[in-house]
């Protein structure tokens, strides 16, 4: 083989040099781009899920109870605090449309509410809701206020509360066995004779103690939330009573419809 030249060997390796130059940044470009393709990919990837409120839900709410929930006392007679609350929850960008089915009935007790929810109607309600809100506990206490009016004693209601709560956890558990995923909403009881009766202090501890009672209740279940409404209506400058001065007027269930939302965007119960 002919010997090369000093000068043909230099241009040969500037050539090689060339050659592998070019190679090496080929290799380097797709190295890139395959890169920038692999970020596209998993930013696309990210990007395919969107927020939980990009498209609202519709929402069922079955409310049962006693008048608070019927509405007794409001001017529109729609159902108390339920109209506001459906106004407030759409306002909500997780939520499109609210339906309630509103079961309430003046004057129940918790004995009655409990033969109530055995009712198929209320039943299948229930087994199809996303949420049960309820109003009772204050006929319970009026029952033993009417029975004891003439000695009105402190422990008469103390006595009541054990028989109450059992009838309270019979219903909360009665709701569950229908639907396991609901969100049970309990609101708590107030005062209904701040203008009757001011002077007789020992009905704010019953209450007081009633509340206690129903809190531990229903927070003994998952996915269940407690909403205290007494103070609203104590020490308040607005007239908050419709005129048997029993019930809540349309201002009142306003109040009360308030507090509800709050205590649910507060959670993050929806």
């Amino acid at each position: 083989m002919k010997a090369l030249k000093q000068s043909e060997w230099a241009s040969l390796m500037k050539k090689y040099l060339i050659a592998l130059l070019s190679t090496l940044l080929l290799m380097s470009g797709c190295a890139i781009q395959n890169k920038d393709l692999s970020n596209k990919k998993t930013a696309l990837k990210a990007k395919q899920y969107p927020p939980a409120d990009f498209i609202p839900n519709d929402v069922k709410i079955v409310s049962v109870g006693d008048s608070l929930t019927q509405g007794v006392g409001a001017d529109d007679k729609l159902g108390g605090y339920i109209p506001f609350l459906k106004e407030d929850l759409e306002k909500l960008k997780s939520i499109n449309k609210v339906e309630f089915e509103n079961h309430g009935k003046k004057g129940n007790r918790t004995d009655q509410l409990l033969k109530r929810l055995k009712q198929q109607s209320v039943m299948a309600d229930i087994m199809e809701a996303d949420m049960v809100i309820i109003t009772i506990g204050g006929n319970d206490v009026m029952q033993v206020f009417r029975e004891n009016l003439l000695g009105l004693k402190l422990n008469k209601f103390i006595a009541a509360e054990d028989a109450y709560q059992e009838r309270l956890d019979e219903i909360i558990a009665l709701i569950r066995s229908y639907n396991s995923d609901a969100g049970i909403v309990l609101v708590g009881i107030y005062n209904p004779f701040i203008k009757w009766f001011s002077d007789i202090k020992e009905m704010d501890q019953v209450v007081d103690n009633w509340n206690n009672v129903s809190y531990e209740t229903v927070t003994k279940y998952n996915h269940t939330l407690f909403v205290p409404v007494a103070d609203i209506f104590e020490n308040n400058e607005e007239s908050l009573l419709y005129t048997d001065y029993f019930h809540p007027n349309t201002r009142g269930y306003e109040l009360i419809a308030e507090r509800i939302y709050d205590y649910l965007v507060a959670e993050d119960y929806l």
